[in-house]
């Protein structure tokens, strides 16, 4: 089943592996029986349908998800339902991808105004008065 991202852009399944476990918290005797959890794994490094570009900032969105052979790992655990954690598990690859295939703006360095030049000043001087009435006292005085 294919995954689209955008309308030019989509995602094959051999790109992507699911492989199901057992999830922790409360769920009674079926539990230990039923493998709901869900880790989606990406190979991003190897995908033809993704841009250099987009593969450079997939893998500083992903973070810590992206592993030393160039893979996206995406665990989903939410809910009891296999069904429905594969589905959120997609919908989070679909939502990186998207947020990787925006281009950052560029930052245009703008200079300090007269203003917060004298306000920052005078924030530094009345923190150096306080700070200089915290020496001894002198007992003749």
């Amino acid at each position: 089943m294919t995954l689209r991202i955008t309308d030019r852009i989509a995602i094959e399944d051999w790109e992507m592996t699911e492989h199901f476990t057992q999830s922790g918290g409360p769920g009674g005797q079926n539990v230990n029986k039923v493998a709901t959890a869900v880790e989606l794994r990406f190979e991003a490094e190897r995908s033809p349908n993704l841009p250099g570009p987009v593969k450079a900032r997939l893998r500083r969105l992903a973070g810590r998800r992206w592993t030393k052979e160039g893979a996206v790992l995406i665990q989903v655990a939410e809910t009891r339902h296999q069904a429905r954690n594969r589905e959120i598990a997609r919908d989070r690859l679909a939502n990186l991808i998207r947020g990787a295939l925006e281009k950052p703006k560029r930052r245009i360095p703008t200079r300090p105004t007269l203003g917060s030049k004298k306000r920052r000043l005078k924030a530094k001087k009345v923190r150096g008065d306080v700070k200089s009435m915290r020496g001894r006292v002198d007992p003749d005085a």
